[in-house]
C-alpha cells in the first residue's frame, strides 16, 4: 500500500517515541502517506493504522479532525487561504474572492484540469503577513496581493507535470 520510502520515513517518526508508543507518530505517518498518495483514502488510513498497531478508527479520527488531511482527492496544488479575522481585515477575504474568480471555482472545489483546489483556512500564525495562503500544507505565501497571486499561479502552471511543490 505504501512505498518502502514512505515506510522508512514513518519508521524515522516512530523512532522518536518509546517503543510501546508507536501510535504517537500517527499525525506524521498520515502526512507522509498523504504526500505519497495525494489524499487519505480509507485503505491508506487503515494501512497506516495497521503499521502503527492501532485501530483504523483511531487513525481515521485523527485524519478527519485536522484540516491538513484530505479524505477526498484534491488538485495538484491545494491553496488554503486564511480568512480568519486578522487576515480578513487585511485582505484575506478579498484574496480568496480573487482566487475564486481567477480559478473559476469555489472553496472545496478543484479546477477542471485538476491543478488547483481552493480551501478556506483558519489562522496560520502569520497575521502580520496577511493576506496569507498555504500551498500543499508546506509552503506559506505572505502578502498575497493580486499580482503576487497571479505570479504564484503562473509559476505553478509552468512546473513540469510530475513536480509537486
Amino acid at each position: 500500500m505504501l512505498s518502502e520510502d514512505a515506510l522508512k520515513k514513518i519508521d524515522r517518526e516512530v523512532n522518536k517515541y518509546p517503543a510501546d508508543q508507536k501510535q504517537s507518530a500517527v499525525m506524521a505517518a498520515l502526512a507522509i502517506a498523504q504526500d505519497e498518495k495525494g489524499y487519505l483514502a480509507q485503505e491508506t488510513i487503515a494501512a497506516v493504522a495497521d503499521y502503527l498497531g492501532m485501530a483504523p478508527m483511531a487513525a481515521f479520527e485523527v485524519a478527519s479532525f485536522y484540516n491538513m488531511y484530505e479524505l477526498e482527492p484534491v488538485g495538484k496544488y491545494k491553496l488554503t487561504v486564511c480568512t480568519n479575522l486578522p487576515c480578513a481585515l487585511s485582505g484575506g477575504v478579498d484574496a480568496a474572492e480573487y482566487l475564486k474568480r481567477k480559478l473559476g471555482i469555489d472553496f472545496n472545489e478543484t479546477t477542471p484540469d485538476g491543478l488547483f483546489t481552493l480551501k478556506e483556512g483558519e489562522c496560520m500564525g502569520a497575521c502580520g503577513d496577511a493576506p496569507v495562503l498555504l500551498m500543499n500544507n508546506k509552503r506559506m505565501c505572505s502578502f498575497m496581493t493580486t499580482d503576487a497571486m497571479d505570479q504564484l499561479l503562473t509559476e505553478l502552471r509552468a512546473e513540469p507535470a510530475g513536480a509537486k511543490s
